[in-house]
């Protein structure tokens, strides 16, 4: 196995495709870094401008001796430990390329699945082939909406839904503004800088008048849900680079939750529909906060592909 050379440049030329990657996956691997052959392959992939069916057919080919350098400093990064999604500026969600930056969480495939629970609780109360029972379509806010794959995707999903990205971070939004664009969504989405449900609470200091005119019928977040004494035993990926702003979640990883909890009653209108990510051990606890509250008729805890549970969706099957 190749490690990491101690002194010199760590790839000489003339080298392959395939022998680039394989070379890197070696030294990938001898830095600890998971899935180091994926990681090399997407590197490539990026600095060559290319995709992973033509890596494959074209893997005998000459790897292009001027950018030898270019493809170290890649590798370099990640065998830092710094995330590929950051390193080449993207990753997938729900079928689609969404921009990232150290600024924003990269989007997680567990998070698709809450996606999903959102659709399919908003078409039983508003088809989306017949309208809704009230004769419009829902008002959906996403809190904490750092790369708006969240809000992106329900507005790409449903054309007629209005949908509001939140998030405290002005970087995020920066973000999400570039990813609404990007898939054509911007005119279906608007953005709020503020804390939480604060920016949408009548007469609160921090409201903004248009935002706190809001009838939300749907609220989704995936908001910081890391318990602060966990945060130094996190993959270094995700403690040295992802923003601790989005990840810790206080004490016991659920103060966001409270919090938002304590302010669903504040709004112009109680959401019909409540959709939380959570942390591992998390889902239950706050499924009890909901019912306390009393105001769905139907909770349900949902689990992500590796059988955790992960998600809580409460709905108001009916208006009161």
């Amino acid at each position: 196995m190749m490690g990491m050379p101690s002194n010199g440049p760590w790839f000489k030329g003339p080298l392959t495709l395939r022998q680039a990657s394989v070379q890197a996956t070696s030294i990938l691997l001898a830095e600890g870094v998971e899935e180091p052959r994926n990681n090399a392959e997407l590197l490539l992939m990026h600095l060559l401008g290319t995709d992973r069916a033509a890596l494959l057919r074209d893997g005998g080919d000459p790897f292009p001796q001027e950018r030898l350098s270019d493809w170290e400093a890649l590798i370099r990064r990640k065998a830092a430990g710094e995330p590929v999604q950051y390193i080449i500026g993207e990753q997938w969600f729900y079928g689609r390329p969404f921009t990232v930056t150290p600024s924003v969480l990269i989007p997680r495939p567990e998070t698709e699945l809450l996606v999903e629970a959102v659709l399919e609780a908003a078409e039983q109360l508003w088809p989306s082939d017949a309208g809704s029972e009230e004769g419009f379509m829902p008002t959906v806010v996403d809190v904490g909406t750092g790369s708006g794959a969240i809000a992106v995707t329900l507005a790409s999903q449903r054309h007629a839904w209005r949908v509001c990205a939140s998030d405290l971070s002005p970087d995020a939004l920066a973000v999400a503004r570039t990813n609404a664009v990007r898939h054509e969504a911007a005119d279906r989405l608007a953005f709020v800088q503020g804390d939480l449900l604060m920016p949408f609470i009548p007469g609160h200091e921090q409201s903004e008048p248009r935002s706190a005119e809001l009838r939300i019928d749907v609220l989704v977040s995936n908001p910081p849900y890391i318990p602060a004494a966990d945060m130094e035993g996190l993959q270094r990926e995700v403690r040295d680079y992802e923003p601790h702003l989005a990840l810790e979640g206080g004490a016991d990883g659920l103060t966001p939750y409270r919090r938002m909890i304590e302010q669903l009653p504040r709004l112009a209108q109680m959401p019909r529909i409540v959709a939380f990510e959570l942390g591992m051990g998390q889902p239950r606890i706050v499924a009890e906060m909901l019912r306390a509250l009393g105001g769905w008729d139907e909770i349900r805890i949902i689990s992500d592909y590796a059988g955790i549970e992960r998600h809580v969706i409460a709905t108001q099957s009916q208006l009161r």
